[in-house]
């Protein structure tokens, strides 16, 4: 389908840029119309039953609040610093990086209900009675997936399984039982094992991103599995092999590689050194990401009913409206760690891909001007370091995110698919896995050097470490919501980074919403340490 909107053209550089969230649009007296190809309204396919449901996962997921924040700023990988009055938000940000949140946190309670409202969702199409056994299937794995998000992050919950309904709250491991039995259900199996036949499955083998086949189910159980020590005591990384490899070994997923091709919409038409397309690890996260053939499943977003994703907003510069001719100014927020974006490689295709570095220029390639900047340099450069948290950082201060690219003529809500399941991560889950059950970490050099070699790093490794798997996992992850929950695994939350020193271990649970608590009369009680 096409969509039409009036793009504001700016021709002035003439403004200032400082609020936190300037989302007016700059108008000037030139407006243009255009349309664009190929955007979604946000059904995701014709299985109305499912809408809502799926629907759900947007919340949270690639904006800033809720499960992306929780999950991304108290990483080492990224932070919101404070500009003055910008970003502060009653400390909320620095809470986050610095690990001395409470159970007060709105971005660590935004998590929590967006969970449970996905899960009553669920609730509420399960109880209807319209549903066939694939659509059931679906939806109990998708309510399976709400559930890893909670056991990730707060650990002991109440498993509620009707509308409107209560129950006691669980302990963490029946919760991940719960999670693991629900999964395994819809495959049709009793267990993964090396052999599996999930020729009974009531889920099919179908390609279509924004709904849970085989393949998605087995990838969230990898995931589950690859977390199970940290979550229950006990390791099951065997079981996460093998869902894995099963996925490797029967999907048609292939990793997006040289020749695997998005157009750049970003690209400026009178700007030649902009590329025309977009190749390899950067097409899988392209505005025109829906069929990649990597992603196994994702949360669909556009910027016509499907809004939710705003991460330029989130990360460039108010003058950046400029470069892009973006229909609102954004917001210069999360940025990218100095120490993290200088640990990749030279030559590695991610870090291009990652990020947006050095001086910028306006829609047409000349200097972009900022005149409230914070020096004496006027054009805006974005700086890999970053001078302080808080209270006053640089505005031009940190590597901006650009994994999930942006366009030119851009509106605040973007077009780009997010994934929960891709085959690079399953290669890394196996990897890890494999080397983990057998304690022998190059075991994992297969999987690895497979990513490496996408990234454009031809040299393959000889060898390779717990810490510098971490590493690899990092610069192949970053913003897709894993960095928390892999600095935990690997027991590195604790450790100390930019303007992060508390090691506080309690803290790899979130608190449970003190609010959820008060509403509860007594029946959720409070994780350790809070």
């Amino acid at each position: 389908m096409k969509r039409f909107f009036k793009l504001a053209l700016v021709s002035t550089a003439l403004i200032t840029f400082s609020c936190t969230d300037l989302d007016d649009p700059l108008e000037d007296t030139l407006t243009e119309e255009f349309s664009v190809d190929g955007v979604s309204t946000g059904g995701g396919g014709s299985d109305g039953p499912l809408l809502a449901t799926f629907g759900r996962l947007r919340a949270g997921s690639a904006t800033n609040n809720g499960f992306f924040a929780s999950q991304g700023v108290p990483g080492d990988d990224m932070a919101v610093p404070q500009k003055g009055g910008d970003w502060f938000d009653g400390g909320v940000w620095i809470q986050l990086h610095r690990h001395t949140w409470d159970a007060a946190h709105p971005q660590i309670e935004n998590a929590w209900n967006d969970a449970y409202g996905g899960i009553g969702e669920c609730n509420i199409a399960l109880d209807g009675g319209s549903l066939d056994a694939n659509q059931t299937a679906q939806v109990r794995a998708l309510r399976a997936y709400f559930y890893w998000r909670l056991l990730d992050l707060f650990g002991r919950v109440k498993i509620i399984t009707s509308p409107g309904g209560d129950a006691p709250q669980s302990e963490r491991t029946a919760v991940f039982d719960f999670v693991e039995s629900e999964l395994l259900a819809t495959l049709g199996i009793s267990a993964v094992t090396a052999s599996m036949d999930l020729s009974g499955s009531d889920l099919n083998t179908e390609i279509s991103n924004y709904r849970i086949n085989q393949y998605a189910a087995l990838g969230i159980l990898a995931k589950l599995y690859l977390n199970a020590e940290v979550y229950t005591g006990t390791p099951r990384y065997q079981e996460a092999d093998w869902a894995a490899t099963y996925i490797i070994d029967n999907s048609p997923y292939q990793l997006c590689a040289e020749g695997c091709v998005e157009p750049n919409l970003a690209k400026r038409p009178d700007v030649e050194s902009d590329p025309a397309e977009l190749e390899g690890y950067a097409a899988i996260f392209a505005p025109t990401n829906q069929n990649n053939p990597e992603i196994i499943f994702a949360i669909e977003y556009a910027s016509i009913g499907a809004g939710g994703m705003n991460f330029a907003q989130m990360t460039l510069h108010g003058p950046s409206q400029l470069t892009f001719g973006l229909d609102a100014a954004p917001w210069n927020g999360f940025v990218t760690l100095e120490e993290f974006y200088n640990s990749y490689e030279d030559g590695d295709l991610r870090k291009e891909a990652n990020f947006l570095v050095g001086p910028q220029t306006d829609f047409s390639g000349n200097p972009l001007i900022d005149f409230a900047a914070d020096d004496d340099d006027l054009q805006v450069v974005y700086t890999p370091a970053i001078n302080e948290l808080e209270p006053n950082a640089l505005r031009q201060g940190g590597a901006r995110l650009k994994k999930f690219s942006f366009e030119v003529l851009g509106r605040q809500d973007m077009n780009n698919d997010y994934p929960i399941v891709r085959l690079g991560d399953v290669h890394l889950i196996r990897g890890e896995a494999r080397a983990r059950a057998a304690g022998d970490w190059n075991l994992s050099l297969p999987d690895v050097n497979a990513i490496r070699a996408r990234a454009g790093l031809t040299t393959a490794l000889g060898t390779i470490t717990a810490d510098e798997f971490l590493a690899e996992r990092g610069r192949e992850m970053h913003m897709e919501s894993s960095r928390r929950t892999d600095l935990i695994r690997f027991g590195k939350f604790q450790d100390s980074w930019w303007e992060k020193t508390n090691a506080d271990s309690f803290k790899n649970l979130m608190p449970i919403p003190v609010e959820q608590i008060n509403a509860s009369d007594g029946t959720l009680t409070q994780n350790p340490g809070y």
